[in-house]
């Protein structure tokens, strides 16, 4: 089986890290870069409760890049237009609670817990076809994608 590498480099013996990875999640890319731009560097507590918030559609998720005909959404400060992407937030928070299991068997406080890294890349495409008329038929593929979170205790401010 392969080793997957994770996109943060940081130095592991420094400071205490957990993190946590989704390999070929069925979700769209787009909606993925988009929820891992708006919650990185959050609090885990925040951003966990920013997602639920996001599933049952009373918060916005801003899209910045992939806006094009994206209706404005009430709410959002600073950019107009976003969407309610429920199933990648679900799996986004998913993974987040992943994280948080594997921060807590290493014996990171849970409660102080922010997330330093979080970035989605494109999987494999999983190809399909639509039978058409004539027989014919028209390419129907499913994109998939891979998340990665790293968490780290957020330094003391006195």
């Amino acid at each position: 089986m392969a080793k997957n590498k994770y996109a943060y480099q940081g130095s592991e013996g420094t400071e205490k890290t957990a993190r946590a990875a989704g390999r070929s999640l069925q979700i769209s890319p787009k909606h993925a870069v988009e929820i891992c731009r708006e919650i990185r560097g959050m609090y885990l507590d925040d951003a966990k409760e920013y997602l639920e918030e996001v599933i049952q559609k009373k918060r916005a998720v801003p899209f910045r890049r992939h806006n094009k005909k994206v209706g404005h959404r009430r709410g959002l400060t600073g950019w107009p237009s976003g969407r309610y992407p429920v199933k990648a937030a679900g799996e986004v928070l998913h993974v987040l609670e992943n994280a948080e299991a594997n921060a807590e068997y290493r014996g990171m406080d849970s409660e102080n817990l922010k997330i330093i890294h979080i970035s989605s890349h494109r999987g494999y495409i999983i190809r399909g076809y639509i039978p058409r008329a004539f027989g014919r038929a028209t390419p129907f593929n499913t994109p998939t994608t891979h998340l990665q979170v790293v968490l780290a205790e957020a330094e003391e401010s006195t």
